[in-house]
C-alpha cells in the first residue's frame, strides 16, 4: 500500500489547506492548518508561504499545524530549524505532524528528515509530534513533560531512533507509534531495541502501543506476550505488518488480554483457526483482523507499508 490520500481531520480538528486568498475561519484554533508547497519549489518558497500564513492568521492561535511538502522533500530536509525559530510566535501550539504527504508528493521512504528533538525542546508544551519519513531522522533522549502523543510514521524506522525513543522520559505519554517496517528501507531495529519500551518503566501513562507495519511482528507479538506494559493498555496495534500463525499463538500463550478494549492485527497472514481462536479467547475485545493476506508462492510476506 501506498500512502495516497491526504487526512481530513488531525487531533479531531478539520483540516483546512492554508490559502492567502480565502477566507478565515471564525476561530482560527478550531482547525488543524496544512501548510504545504509545490513539490518544485524551494524551502525559502515554504518559508514564504510561513510567513504569508503567519501574517494572516493570529499565532497564537495556531493550535493545530500540519506540514506537507516543503518543496522538493525527497532532496531537502525537513524545515525544523524554521519551526524551532517560530516557537516565540506560535505559543499556541499543541499537536504538529510533519511530512504529511501522499506518494505522488514523495513515496515515505524518500522524505528527508532530520533531528526532531529541537521541536520537543521549543515547544514543551506540544502534545501531538507526528512525523513521517525516516530518511536522514534523528531523535535524541530528551524529558517532555507535556507531550501525550508521539508517532513514527516510516517504511522502515532505524534502530537508533527506536532505541532514543525508548530513553526519552514521557510521563505523560498515552499514545506511541511506530511503524517499524523493512530492513530494506532502514528498519533494522529488533526486539532488543524495543525492550524499554516493553518494560513500560518511562511511559507510565501509556494506553495505547503501535508496533506497526513491522516486518519482525512475529518476534514482537512474542515478547508482548510477556512485556509488563501491556498490562496497562487499552489498545494493543500490530496492524500493517507480517504476522502470521507463529505470533498469533504467542499471543494466545502468553499474558491475559481479557483486559484491552481491541486489538487491532488488520493486513495480517493469520490463518482462519488462529484468527478464530483469537476472536474466542478474547471476548470483549474489539478485534481487528480485515485485511487477511497470503503469503507468495515463494513464501513472502510483506508489510503494508514500505517505500
Amino acid at each position: 500500500m501506498t500512502i495516497n490520500t491526504h487526512l481530513t481531520e488531525f487531533a479531531g480538528r478539520p483540516v483546512i489547506v492554508f490559502d492567502p486568498a480565502a477566507e478565515l475561519p471564525a476561530d482560527p484554533s478550531t482547525v488543524a492548518w496544512r501548510l504545504t508547497a509545490d513539490y518544485d519549489s524551494s524551502t525559502g518558497d515554504f518559508a514564504a508561504l510561513v510567513e504569508q500564513f503567519l501574517a494572516k492568521v493570529e499565532p497564537a492561535s495556531v493550535r493545530t499545524l500540519i506540514i506537507g511538502q516543503w518543496g522538493s522533500a525527497y532532496e531537502e530536509e525537513a524545515p525544523v530549524e524554521l519551526l524551532v525559530g517560530l516557537a516565540g510566535r506560535l505559543t499556541g501550539l499543541r499537536e504538529l505532524f510533519l511530512g504529511e504527504m501522499t506518494f505522488e508528493e514523495s513515496e515515505i521512504s524518500w522524505i528527508k528528515q532530520t533531528d526532531v528533538t529541537p521541536l520537543l525542546v521549543a515547544y514543551p508544551e506540544l502534545e501531538t509530534l507526528r512525523v513521517r519519513g525516516s530518511d536522514g531522522l534523528v531523535v535524541t533522549p530528551t524529558r517532555h513533560r507535556a507531550l501525550r502523543e508521539l508517532a513514527f510514521e516510516s517504511g522502515g524506522l532505524p534502530a537508533t531512533v527506536v532505541r532514543a525513543v525508548a530513553e526519552c522520559d514521557l510521563p505523560a505519554l498515552t499514545h506511541l507509534e511506530l511503524w517499524l517496517g523493512t530492513d530494506e528501507y532502514l528498519g533494522d531495529a529488533t526486539v532488543d531495541d524495543l525492550a524499554p519500551i516493553l518494560a513500560g518503566t518511562r511511559l507510565p501513562a501509556l494506553t495505547y502501543l503501535g508496533l506497526r507495519d513491522a516486518e519482525i511482528a512475529d518476534p514482537v507479538a512474542a515478547a508482548l506476550a510477556g512485556a509488563p506494559v501491556v498490562a496497562r493498555l487499552h489498545t494493543l496495534d500490530l496492524s500493517l505488518g507480517i504476522l502470521s500463525d507463529v505470533g498469533a499463538a504467542a499471543l494466545l500463550a502468553g499474558q491475559p488480554l481479557t483486559h484491552l478494549r481491541r486489538l487491532d492485527l488488520h493486513h495480517h497472514y493469520v490463518g482462519p483457526e488462529l484468527a478464530a481462536r483469537l476472536v474466542e479467547e478474547l471476548p470483549g475485545v474489539e478485534i481487528d483482523l480485515s485485511d487477511a493476506k497470503e503469503a507468495d508462492r515463494d513464501g513472502d510476506r510483506y508489510v503494508d507499508v514500505a517505500e
